[in-house]
């Protein structure tokens, strides 16, 4: 498959203040303002089992941070489809999504992968790009994740790159993110609650890290909400807690 952009200038406005707000308070301020735009975030899931929600959530950035007629590019590789399952238009249209909105776009391999994101990202006509990375990819390291970020810089379009079955290594990425599954609160008539994660910033550039949320996402405001659960609360002991947190935390630094 090969798709075709025409690049096109960015914004006048200084990228330093494009940003993007999540809505809660706490994690807008733990970000200076919110989320930048023209740069990389990576989304990681935490577990095999998240790795819908952490697809949802990378959705859910992708359309807050577009105006509403926005489009989103979604690259992904053919062994995707066998592993993750294929993205349907009724899950996007569930997030906010819109016929005509989101493209996605299927390529062999890793470094055909890399090609089309770095292509897709110097057309400042596309919203956000998401690109689904499987596994160590090997293929991009350092030098691959800089060429990345100059591109997403320079466009100003956002690239949010969403690991599954991988461990955090050294990037150019602006913010690192793990997404957690989370159950939702039930809505009336006992129907299923809207989209909850659990979500952790692992590391950010020049900012405050370590810190979770418990959100859910609002799809006709297109933002995220904090939440929490009624109910009774299980208070685990302090050194399985710590130990816990320690060892998520040294891995991702």
């Amino acid at each position: 498959m090969r798709i075709v952009l025409t690049p096109m200038h960015g914004s006048a406005e200084p990228l330093e203040v494009c940003r993007h707000q999540f809505g809660v308070a706490s994690l807008d301020a733990a970000l200076g303002g919110g989320l930048m735009r023209g740069r990389i975030h990576e989304i990681y899931a935490a577990e095999s089992d998240d790795l819908a929600s952490a697809a949802g959530f990378a959705l859910g950035m992708a359309k807050g941070m577009n105006d509403p007629q926005g489009t989103v590019l979604w690259l992904r590789m053919q062994r995707a489809a066998r592993l993750g399952g294929v993205v349907q238009a009724n899950g996007c249209a569930e997030l906010g999504g819109a016929p005509g909105q989101m493209l996605v776009g299927v390529v062999p391999d890793v470094m055909a992968l890399l090609r089309a994101a770095v292509d897709a990202l110097r057309c400042a006509a596309l919203g956000a790009v998401v690109v689904e990375g499987w596994g160590a990819m090997r293929e991009l390291d350092l030098t691959a994740s800089r060429r990345l970020a100059l591109a997403a810089e320079k466009s100003g379009v956002p690239l949010l790159l969403l690991r599954y079955d991988a461990v955090p290594v050294p990037s150019a990425a602006q913010t690192r993110w793990q997404v957690t599954s989370a159950p939702s609160l039930a809505l009336p008539g006992n129907a299923p609650g809207i989209p909850t994660f659990d979500v952790t910033l692992l590391r950010q550039r020049s900012g405050p890290c370590g810190l979770s949320w418990r959100l859910e996402w609002d799809r006709d405001r297109r933002l995220f909400r904090e939440t929490t659960l009624s109910g009774a609360v299980v208070s685990f002991p302090a050194d399985r807690t710590t130990a816990d947190t320690g060892g998520k935390d040294r891995q991702a630094a």
